[in-house]
């Protein structure tokens, strides 16, 4: 089934470039789809490698190019703080970087240098916990595309005073960038400690809305993304999905 998304940021981006951000698949192999008549937008095939998309442009991978991307690996990887999920700054640290021998955990050989794998939705570089690492495009799409409805769970520490009434607006009520956020599941578990579900992954979300409400965070951990659940893999640490793991993450 053809991927498709709607671009609605502010800013004229290269194809290659929004969807190596989003996930779908690396630059490189953004433009070797280009190349090879696969993508299109608003209906029309694309033909220059430096096309740029602009608010409200739909862009189209085919049911080859998804095919194409579908043929890859899925990892879990239990990002430490220190680490950004995608590609980094000069001075930064990628999370692609703990895919070693050493860190492996389980069985499946460490994929090849060339295998690219971008993040399947993003982790801030101060939170820690489940990130997907993924050459497959159906997976991406089932995490991150426009009709994804999987949640995301995630263990907050904050400092502040927690009131039921924060707490009512942080489950709804609040708005980032001027687009209100959906619903989120927000609840208490100990005296600083709160638990957040959440259907959208807008950047640095959690942090922004507790910074809202007086509320502020030291320490975010995620825990579970739709039925993949982070357990009990060591910080640090990779292993591979299982194909009954893939099978429930992209709804059978």
């Amino acid at each position: 089934m053809a991927f498709t998304r709607t671009y609605d940021g502010p800013e004229p981006v290269r194809i290659n470039k929004w969807l190596g951000q989003s996930g779908v698949c690396s630059r490189r192999e953004a433009d070797a789809l280009i190349a090879d008549g696969l993508v299109s937008v608003d209906g029309e095939v694309v033909t220059d490698a430096g096309r740029k998309l602009e608010a409200g442009q739909t862009l189209t991978l085919s049911d080859k190019a998804t095919a194409t991307l579908a043929a890859g690996v899925t990892i879990m990887v239990h990002k430490p703080v220190g680490y950004v999920s995608g590609q980094p700054e000069p001075d930064k640290r990628p999370a692609v970087r703990l895919i070693t021998e050493n860190n492996r955990v389980g069985e499946g050989e460490v994929p090849a240098d060339e295998v690219s794998l971008p993040p399947i939705g993003r982790l801030d570089e101060d939170s820690r916990g489940l990130l997907l690492l993924s050459s497959d495009g159906v997976v991406a799409k089932a995490v991150i595309g426009p009709e994804s409805d999987l949640d995301k769970e995630y263990l907050v520490r904050v400092t502040g005073d927690i009131t039921e009434k924060k707490l009512k607006v942080l489950r709804h009520g609040l708005m980032l960038d001027g687009r209100q956020l959906k619903p989120a599941y927000v609840s208490r578990m100990e005296s600083f400690r709160l638990k957040f579900i959440l259907r959208e992954g807008r950047n640095r979300q959690i942090r922004r809305m507790c910074e809202m409400v007086g509320l502020e965070v030291i320490d975010l951990i995620r825990i579970r993304i739709g039925p993949i659940k982070l357990d009990n893999l060591p910080e640090g640490k990779w292993r591979m999905l299982t194909a009954e793991e893939r099978e429930a993450l992209v709804g059978g």
